[in-house]
């Protein structure tokens, strides 16, 4: 049982500080991952022969993975803290993909799947926990900027398996040395992680059946992630096969995608702290719709590259800001917050794939691509009943003059 932090309780500056940059640190590391196998989606196609269809049920089970463990999550990291969780999971991960393409048949492949996805939203928990916890104790907003760095690591990642198919390295050979170096840095970096865990989340570390605004939170989640795995399972596949551009060329749309996500991240965190969250939820979606219609009625590997920076702009705070709102949720703790609001969210993966699988095998993975705007729009319009926080640059203090702003990293 890992040990417990008075609610009350403030770690020494130094602490949060080597904390901060460790969980940074585990977010750029999972987005390195997700990066590299999204490139390497049209890989798994074509080495286990795969029609949409088959390809949509083996992204299916990365998310039947992904939602059975979500509804433990929140009870491993209050048991084991974020730290431990983060490396055992994250083993898993980096296990599985080194297998996935080494595996002798497609029904083989599955279960390694399953563990890929299984393994990824428990680290996902953990290092969200992490960040929330780290939020709290250091009275300044962090999370978008954690998230950054998850887009960060997806753009390197990207960049790298493209750089490595240019240089034709075979690609079982790209994800073993991948895994194998990830797994490591995770280890590394979780020894900066937090020792200890608040005593509510210990004490209120299972899962949660959301309702009422929590439900709502992670319907919006769903499409936020149903939106970005659009992006993550399927933008390279589409600029390689409907837009016919070589696969090493295709990845750097799924870069520009990545690398806009993590400047907008990054610059979250201040944007934040001066306007208000919804305007940011009805903004963000709008200007994602907007670019992917583009972007499909252009149909230029140049459009899609510039028109994917597009989107991952209004995408980018999507997502962090629900997980935020998720927390402040009375009598819930934070890892049983983000698990419960992500066994819904991570139904948007979970249907996604088959359902552009359907698409796409009817009509066109053209076509399909649009389920990102009917998800960008759905967003825009949940979004007008989540809770808003009123700016930190807005807010008043107890003297009733406006309260500073929080320094930045």
């Amino acid at each position: 049982m890992s040990a417990v932090l008075p609610q009350s309780s403030r770690a020494p500056r130094s602490e949060l500080s080597r904390a901060r940059w460790a969980t940074r640190a585990q977010f750029l590391n999972l987005g390195f991952v997700v990066g590299v196998w999204g490139v390497h989606v049209p890989t798994v196609k074509a080495h286990y022969a795969l029609d949409e269809r088959m390809l949509a049920l083996v992204l299916l089970s990365t998310s039947i993975g992904s939602l059975l463990t979500l509804f433990i999550a929140g009870r491993l990291v209050g048991a084991f803290g974020a730290r431990m969780t983060s490396v055992l999971a994250g083993t898993g991960f980096c296990l599985a993909l080194g297998l996935s393409l080494v595996m002798p048949g497609v029904w083989t492949l599955l279960p390694v799947m399953l563990l890929l996805g299984a393994s990824e939203s428990v680290f996902d928990v953990a290092i969200n926990a992490e960040g929330t916890t780290l939020e709290t104790l250091s009275n300044r907003g962090v999370m978008s900027g954690f998230h950054g760095m998850f887009s960060l690591g997806a753009m390197i990642g990207a960049a790298s398996a493209a750089t490595m198919l240019r240089a034709a390295i075979a690609p079982s050979v790209q994800l073993a040395c991948v895994g194998t170096f990830v797994v490591g840095s995770i280890a590394f970096h979780s020894r900066g992680m937090l020792a200890a865990q608040p005593v509510r989340d210990v004490a209120q570390a299972h899962f949660t059946w959301p309702k009422g605004t929590l439900l709502l939170i992670g319907m919006l989640i769903c499409f936020g992630m149903l939106a970005e795995g659009v992006m993550y399972n399927w933008s390279v596949l589409y600029v390689n096969q409907e837009l016919r551009a070589p696969q090493e060329r295709a990845a750097l749309a799924y870069v520009a995608f990545a690398g806009a996500t993590a400047l907008m991240r990054f610059a979250g965190d201040s944007v934040r702290a001066r306007v208000s969250e919804r305007i940011m939820l009805l903004a963000g979606p709008a200007l994602a719709a907007a670019a992917m219609l583009l972007v499909l009625l252009v149909a230029r590997p140049w459009a899609a590259i510039a028109g994917f920076a597009l989107v991952g702009v209004g995408l980018a705070t999507v997502v962090p800001i629900l997980y935020n709102a998720a927390t402040r949720i009375p009598g819930v703790s934070r890892a049983a917050a983000i698990a419960s609001v992500s066994s819904i969210g991570y139904v948007g993966f979970m249907v996604g794939p088959p359902i552009l699988g359907g698409i796409a095998h009817a009509t066109t993975l053209t076509v399909a691509m649009g389920t990102l705007i009917v998800a960008a729009l759905i967003l825009m319009i949940g979004a007008r009943r989540v809770p808003d926080v009123v700016p930190a640059s807005r807010e008043p203090t107890r003297s009733g003059t406006l309260a500073p702003q929080h320094a930045g990293n």
